[in-house]
């Protein structure tokens, strides 16, 4: 699916949406499933709190104005701060950091604000206080509802602490997020139906749903846990996707479930390739131009990422112009994700480039049954989503 040399120029005639990305890299204890750039805090170190929270806000706010150059003009629509665990920061840390942002960017009056939180009893009483600081929604690393399940996924709350959490959330926050994980050791199809009974039980708006992977580099990749077999994890999700949607959500990206409306707008802009202004240790930004897409990563480490603030003025140990060639995987890689897919004018629109760029790879995933006929829609099909791997590689260059 190479790209001839007279399609391999990109033209932009609009920009994409734009939101930011803040990325909190400590949490208080590194969970053995965890591939994200996450840093267990150090007792020790002479800090209440186990890191320095001005010096990293500081940092954060001086690496957004590096930025303010390359979007000038253009209008945020969402802020996603995760980790890590970011509601270790203060509700005085959240606010001076919102209130610098405000004052740098044009933030839409009604942007979709998220925070990740952990169901610790500590951080919940910090909820009133995110939330007059300007957190709309907040996301919670719930996994499961059942200790055994938490004690063998290296969580530090247990089910009642979970419970009291959302309880707390519901009364803050415009939407609430709970993030549960299935195809866990020693799950049972009884207790996968009792996790998501739990959490529909709340009625919290939407739903992060996605399966137990064992990723490279973590504890687990080295000491795998017994996990159900392939059929029973399938029994499991296939049961979930009944209760979800006789519940009234509707499965709108592979592992994401909405009510009507309360899709996560921050990860939608993900999904449909659009742009996002990315901070703070390991943070990934994308930034689309009238002639080119580009991308950047920040110093992963948070002391090198401080440092480099303050030494520097500059985090970034990469910034690129993505090639004309690798457009087309990295815009089908996200949209794909989406159950009804994206318009197919969308992708001359995000990438900059013909739609001819992509017909061999169109048309194999038609012939295989992985993308909707419909010429208007760039959507995989129920078996496409079962196989999102097997359609998405079909668009490697």
């Amino acid at each position: 699916m190479a790209i001839s040399s007279n399609t391999n120029k990109v033209v932009l005639t609009a920009l994409p949406p734009l939101s930011l990305y803040i990325h909190f890299p400590w949490c208080e204890k590194k969970c053995p499933y965890c591939d994200f750039n996450s840093h267990q805090i150090k007792e020790g170190v002479g800090l209440k709190s186990g890191f320095d929270e001005d010096r990293y806000i500081s940092a954060l706010i001086a690496d957004l104005e590096t930025e303010l150059p390359r979007i000038w003009g253009r209008q945020v629509h969402s802020i996603f701060i995760g980790g890590g665990t970011p509601s270790l920061l203060s509700a005085q840390g959240i606010d001076t950091l919102l209130s610098a942002i405000r004052a740098r960017i044009h933030l839409e009056p009604d942007a979709e604000i998220t925070m990740e939180a952990n169901p610790g009893s500590v951080e919940t009483e910090k909820f009133a206080g995110f939330a007059k600081a300007g957190i709309t929604r907040v996301s919670l690393g719930i996994q499961s509802f059942q200790d055994p399940q938490l004690k063998a996924l290296g969580r530090i709350h247990n089910g009642a602490e979970a419970k009291r959490a959302i309880e707390i959330a519901l009364q803050h926050f415009k939407s609430v997020n709970l993030d549960l994980m299935y195809g866990l050791p020693m799950q049972t199809l009884d207790d996968a139906k009792r996790d998501v009974e739990t959490a529909l039980a709340f009625q919290t708006p939407h739903l992060s749903f996605y399966n137990l992977t064992l990723e490279p580099n973590t504890y687990f990749a080295n000491f795998p846990p017994k996990l159900p077999s392939e059929d029973q994890i399938d029994a499991i999700f296939e049961q979930s996707l009944d209760l979800l949607t006789k519940a009234g959500f509707k499965r709108y990206e592979i592992s994401a479930y909405a009510k009507p409306g309360m899709e996560c707008k921050h990860n939608l802009n993900y999904w449909r390739f659009g742009d996002y202004i990315g901070i703070g240790a390991g943070a990934h930004g994308k930034i689309s131009f009238p002639d080119k897409v580009t991308r950047q990563v920040r110093e992963r480490h948070p002391e090198t990422y401080m440092q480099a603030m303050e030494q520097k003025g500059n985090a970034l140990i990469e910034s690129k112009d993505i090639p004309a060639t690798d457009l087309p995987f990295e815009f089908m890689l996200n949209t794909l994700r989406l159950t009804d897919g994206v318009a197919t004018n969308t992708f001359a629109e995000r990438t900059g480039l013909p739609l001819s760029t992509i017909s061999k790879g169109l048309d194999q995933a038609s012939k295989k049954g992985l993308l909707d006929p419909d010429p208007t829609v760039l959507k995989g099909t129920p078996q496409g989503l079962r196989y999102l791997n097997n359609l998405q590689e079909l668009f490697l260059t």
